[in-house]
């Protein structure tokens, strides 16, 4: 199994890397800064040990050049490294003494001294090139010191130089490392109390989480947040499932399994007792039709595609569809409204909105009923259709609790046993869900009950 990333270990991980990248280059910077250092420490021994030199220069008394070489000329030179010193000394004519072999340095024209790198006899050296003149009565006399020393010295005073600069900045890197292990081990401190105070929560326990976080994590808390609020939307939606079906279908299985008793009895009425318990069982099914809807859109969570719907030809064959249901409960229902009205909704929804609130109109106006299924223009920008029943006038305290079953239930839902049963709850979410507004009130004339979409207008 692949160990799972770490952020403490990634964050060390490249601090230390971009911190050793950068010492890298600031060890190429020293080295070049070392060897020209050690370079000009070696030159100005050179030329302090060739002036030295050049002062035991002298006139002879046959007119020609004699010279001395003092001891602290070459001494100065020696060094723990043990470098190997040459020497010569050029007159007008020719080489006074030291190492014949030895190259001399070009000294450039208005210049005293020539410096440069060179080999002799397989060795790397450093030499250095002095020009002199001596003043005559018959005339002045050149000559030239040469003092060459090999670089073990120079080479060893810029690997020190550079061995003291590594160790400074391996120092660095490890001093960085332990700011950045504990650095990051502070800072991620507010992610490991989230951690805990998730694993802490009971199972049941889906509220926000406190927004006291810092800037770097408040997306992870909103977004934890976000996916808790539509967990517990689902989750009141599963729990209104489970009331509803529970409560709703209760009832026709026990009528149905009282008459089925009833018809196994000798002396039963059968075909009716038969009849009752299929009646129930009709029930049944169309109660388990709208809780299955209800349920699919309330754990939705989020808005259907909406798109220009014709509202008059849904509203129509909704009518249409209806219309046996009527006659046969001895109810008059029609259509009134334009032949075309376009509204951005959503057909499926929108048609179970509308056979919830005539089936209701329906199932529950005594005979002789008038229900209208009314579509016009509400305002600029909207569509009303309304359905309208002529059903006995309701006390005000049953039209209230009409009304409420339109608002939202923020928790699990009561037991809805009224005398509408789930349709309303059912038009609430749904008009919800499509971004509607609903309006019940009395009907004309203050008797019946008339509920009102408003929609948004294509």
């Amino acid at each position: 199994m692949l160990r799972p990333a770490s952020l403490r270990r990634s964050i060390l991980l490249w601090l230390v890397l971009a911190t050793a990248a950068i010492g890298a280059l600031a060890l190429l910077d020293t080295r070049t800064e070392a060897l020209r250092t050690a370079r000009d420490v070696s030159d100005r021994v050179l030329v302090g040990s060739a002036m030295a030199i050049a002062e035991g220069v002298d006139v002879a008394a046959d007119g020609g050049l004699s010279i001395a070489i003092p001891y602290s000329a070459l001494d100065m030179l020696s060094s723990t490294a043990q470098d190997r010193v040459f020497y010569r000394v050029d007159g007008p004519e020719g080489i006074l003494t030291g190492y014949q072999d030895l190259a001399t340095t070009p000294v450039l024209p208005g210049k005293e001294i020539g410096l440069a790198d060179a080999r002799y006899r397989t060795l790397p050296i450093r030499t250095a090139t002095l020009a002199r003149e001596l003043t005559t009565g018959e005339g002045t006399l050149p000559f030239t010191v040469t003092v060459a020393e090999t670089t073990r010295a120079r080479e060893a005073l810029a690997q020190s130089l550079l061995t003291r600069s590594a160790l400074r900045i391996a120092g660095l890197i490890a001093g960085a490392a332990l700011v950045a292990w504990t650095a990051a081990t502070y800072a991620l401190r507010p992610l490991d109390r989230l951690s805990r105070a998730i694993a802490s929560r009971a199972p049941h326990d889906l509220t926000p989480m406190p927004p006291d976080a810092p800037a770097e994590l408040r997306p992870v808390v909103d977004a934890l947040n976000g996916f808790l609020l539509r967990l517990s939307r689902a989750m009141t939606a599963l729990q209104n499932f489970a009331g509803n079906a529970n409560h709703q279908i209760r009832t026709p299985l026990t009528v149905a399994r009282t008459q089925i008793a009833v018809a196994a009895r000798p002396d039963s009425p059968r075909p009716a007792a038969l009849d009752k318990a299929d009646a129930a069982l009709i029930r049944i099914e169309r109660v388990l039709e709208q809780v299955l809807l209800l349920a699919r859109v309330e754990a939705s969570g989020t808005r259907p595609a909406l798109r220009d719907v014709d509202v008059a030809a849904l509203a129509r064959a909704v009518t249409a569809d209806l219309l046996p249901q009527a006659v046969r409960l001895g109810q008059d229902l029609g259509y009134d409204g334009p032949d075309r009205a376009l509204a951005r909704t959503e057909d499926v929804l929108l048609g179970e909105l509308l056979r919830n609130l005539v089936g209701n109109a329906l199932t529950h106006c005594p005979p002789e009923t008038m229900v209208t299924v009314h579509l016009d223009a509400a305002e600029a920008g909207a569509l009303r259709l309304s359905v309208i029943d002529t059903g006995q006038r309701l006390p005000d305290a049953d039209l209230a609790a009409l009304r409420s079953r339109l608002l939202p239930t923020p928790g699990p839902t009561e037991m809805r046993s009224g005398t509408r049963g789930l349709g309303l709850h059912i038009v609430a979410e749904i008009a919800r869900a499509l971004g509607a507004t609903l309006a019940l009130d009395r009907g004309p004339e203050g008797k019946g009950v008339a509920v009102t979409v408003t929609l948004p207008v294509a």
